[in-house]
């Protein structure tokens, strides 16, 4: 059971894949759900025992018992909120990065593929080759296969495994300039236009090569450094901000926004868990009120309180439950579902404009922190040095 990006945090996830094997089970088999939160959308995977709780029958699957599950999915969903997947029945090819919103993280080769053709110094031969993939971080295996291994990578990639373009004798052809690589079909621009990339963080090329990165990594950092400041410059200028003092104020200004909606959401969050603790601390103190009273009744209290212990904690326990809220009179159970429902509508209302607002902050603090860095820092303190200038 899967959920949009930025529509649930993974406590609700794992609320709602609760109420999905709860109802699916209909109370009569164990089960487990667990949440993950390891990609974008947050996603529960439900385990159910096929043997009833009272171990005299099992789960009586039927036919197309796929799509009756998925409509009690949808039922819950629906009930909650949440988007759904409208028509299902199309779904044959379907784009799992399209639908949740997000584009497909690139894979290990691809970022293998990027590094290399980064990674040719002029006049520097292989061995310059070399000595720029170690400098950006890859680990390098020579021998009868060339291999290379991304800093987070689990494994080595043989080079002949890229592709026809990135052998070995591929490689030395293009660093002599005798095989000419056309670019990427996935790098060349689509008939749809679409956003430019926001600007990144620039890199602090001494910081890295203090720290051991040679002359290979400077060569490609400055490139870098030369695009992020170009996507700076027209950030800024598509926003409108031609002085430091404005983007200070627009920065400040996203992080407040940012933090508001955190806090609205936290603050209904907690709230609904003080009420969920509250019920469940009422369900106590009626269920075991009775016993409370025999005992205070009994004319044998030791006898009774053995043979009822557990009642009695739990009863005197919700008491002072009670009494460290400071409630005089308990509120009814209608009270309390109306302003849990509350409270989970204003933080349902909230976790769209937080992922927009979370990726603004992001933004800004980038755009801010680039600048900093392209003023060289004391300068950009004085209001009269704007930045279109620079």
């Amino acid at each position: 059971m899967s959920f949009k990006p930025g529509e649930v945090t993974a406590e609700q996830a794992l609320e709602i894949g609760q109420e999905l094997a709860a109802r699916w089970t209909k109370g009569r088999h164990q089960y487990v759900v667990a949440a993950h939160t390891n990609t974008n959308n947050p996603h529960v995977h439900i385990i159910y025992n096929s043997v009833n709780l009272s171990c005299d029958g099992k789960f009586q699957d039927f036919k197309r018992s796929a799509i009756a599950l998925r409509r009690v999915a949808d039922s819950i969903c629906l009930q909650h909120g949440l988007s759904i997947i409208e028509q299902p029945g199309l779904s044959k090819g379907y784009n799992r990065a399209e639908y949740f919103g997000g584009e497909k993280p690139q894979s290990a080769r691809d970022r293998l593929r990027d590094i290399i053709d980064a990674s040719f110094p002029a006049g520097k031969g292989f061995e310059g080759f070399i000595s720029a993939m170690k400098s950006a971080g890859v680990e390098v295996k020579r021998g009868k296969h060339l291999a290379f291994r991304l800093p987070d990578g689990k494994q080595f990639v043989r080079c002949r495994s890229l592709g026809d373009d990135y052998s070995e004798d591929a490689i030395r052809e293009r660093i002599a300039g005798t095989r000419t690589v056309m670019p990427n079909k996935k790098s060349v621009a689509s008939i749809t236009p679409v956003e430019p990339p926001k600007p990144s963080l620039l890199i602090d090329i001494q910081a890295k090569l203090n720290q051991g990165y040679g002359e290979g990594f400077r060569q490609w950092a400055t490139v870098y450094n030369l695009k992020e400041a170009s996507r700076t410059l027209i950030f800024l200028q598509e926003n409108g901000v031609t002085d430091y003092d404005s983007l200070v104020q627009k920065t400040e200004k996203a992080s407040a926004s940012y933090d508001a909606i955190q806090d609205r959401i936290k603050s209904a969050e907690r709230r609904m868990k003080e009420i969920e603790e509250l019920q469940r601390q009422i369900s106590i103190y009626k269920r075991t009120l009775e016993t409370n009273r025999a005992y205070r009744a009994a004319k044998n209290k030791q006898k009774f309180r053995d043979a009822n212990e557990s009642d009695i904690i739990l009863h005197q326990a919700a008491r002072k439950y009670f009494d460290s809220l400071g409630l005089a009179k308990l509120p009814t159970t209608e009270m309390l579902k109306q302003e849990w429902a509350q409270q989970n509508a204003i933080a349902r209302g909230s976790y769209g404009r937080f992922k927009k607002a979370r990726a603004d902050m992001i933004a800004w603090r980038t755009i801010k922190d680039n600048v900093n860095r392209i003023l060289s820092g004391p300068r950009v303190t004085h209001r009269e040095h704007e930045i279109g200038a620079r």
